[in-house]
């Protein structure tokens, strides 16, 4: 069982959301700690997994509960629905150009062959959920481009997608974050699929958020 507050740094779902969704109907907490906190087993996480995926498919709420109360919904093909309509947002030809420009800027780097090593095990499935995932944050960001780039929700948001990046990539320091920044701004696939997920500018403003956040750690 893991808590509202482990859930939400898991699956980047704020702890408001989650308390939203219980509200709602659409996901209820599997129990409660004697203190009152709401704590998910692994059906509610899987659960929150299909309401996310669903909701990259820009479904609403109301319909998103519709279809999960439903008694024909069958998970396993409606995953597998759903990857094939992110498909058609993150083609697998879209998804090789990007790789192409990734290891272009940083082929060269031990960081890059260790990614390299651990995709040969991955899907195209998995790739494209990872892919999803990552625009998921940059979606995030998208949000809060008109507000200070050094706000500190913004900076949670670059936190987030350092992690991540560690987490599914390759170690990202700062450094690597740094000229990460400078592509995702400068054109190409990585600045046209962040401002397709995110929204005209969003990559910009990822951009300056970043160089924020890798200057006040350089600071201290």
């Amino acid at each position: 069982m893991r808590t509202v507050n482990e859930v939400s740094k898991l699956s980047g779902v704020s702890i408001r959301t989650l308390q939203y969704y219980d509200k709602i109907g659409l996901l209820h907490p599997t129990d409660h700690t004697e203190a009152g906190y709401r704590l998910y087993d692994d059906t509610a996480l899987a659960k929150l997994q299909q309401i996310l995926l669903f909701k990259e498919l820009e479904f609403p709420l109301s319909e998103i509960k519709r279809i999960l109360e439903c008694a024909d919904y069958d998970e396993n093909k409606a995953l597998s629905q759903q990857i094939r309509l992110l498909d058609s947002a993150f083609t697998t030809e879209r998804i090789q150009a990007y790789a192409e420009e990734a290891k272009a800027a940083w082929g060269h780097t031990p960081q890059y062959k260790a990614f390299e090593e651990a995709d040969v095990k991955r899907s195209q499935n998995d790739r494209l959920l990872m892919m999803t995932e990552l625009m998921a944050i940059f979606r995030e960001l998208g949000q809060l481009k008109g507000g200070a780039a050094e706000a500190v929700e913004v900076q949670l948001w670059v936190k987030k997608l350092k992690e991540y990046i560690t987490e599914n990539f390759y170690e990202c320091t700062d450094e690597i974050l740094r000229s990460l920044g400078t592509v995702y701004a400068c054109g190409g696939e990585f600045t046209e699929n962040v401002d397709r997920a995110a929204g005209e500018g969003s990559a910009k403003f990822a951009e300056k958020a970043i160089q924020a956040y890798c200057d006040r750690r350089s600071e201290n």
